[in-house]
């Protein structure tokens, strides 16, 4: 494994637990303030908690390169010129 999947991986990990935190809270809110999911709540829940997990690993996959210092560099110029 190259260094640069390395940082990624481990960036994308720290990421991923902030955005399955934030999914699980939009999720509860969702379950919470619907009546008929809120009615069914104990199924809900578990579903609920999957598919935030599911759904956390490629947003912070895609978010983990933009947090790297030289991802920016890079693109400095395109963003002042644009």
């Amino acid at each position: 494994m190259s260094q640069e999947l390395k940082t990624r991986l481990g960036i994308a990990s720290l990421v991923g637990l902030m955005v399955n935190a934030v999914l699980f809270g939009a999720g509860l809110i969702v379950i919470l303030m619907v009546p008929a999911l809120n009615a069914q709540a104990f199924a809900a829940l578990p579903v609920m908690i999957l598919i935030s997990f599911a759904i956390a690993a490629p947003i912070s996959w895609a978010i983990a390169p933009r947090l790297q210092a030289r991802y920016w560099r890079g693109r400095e110029s395109d963003f002042i010129a644009g």
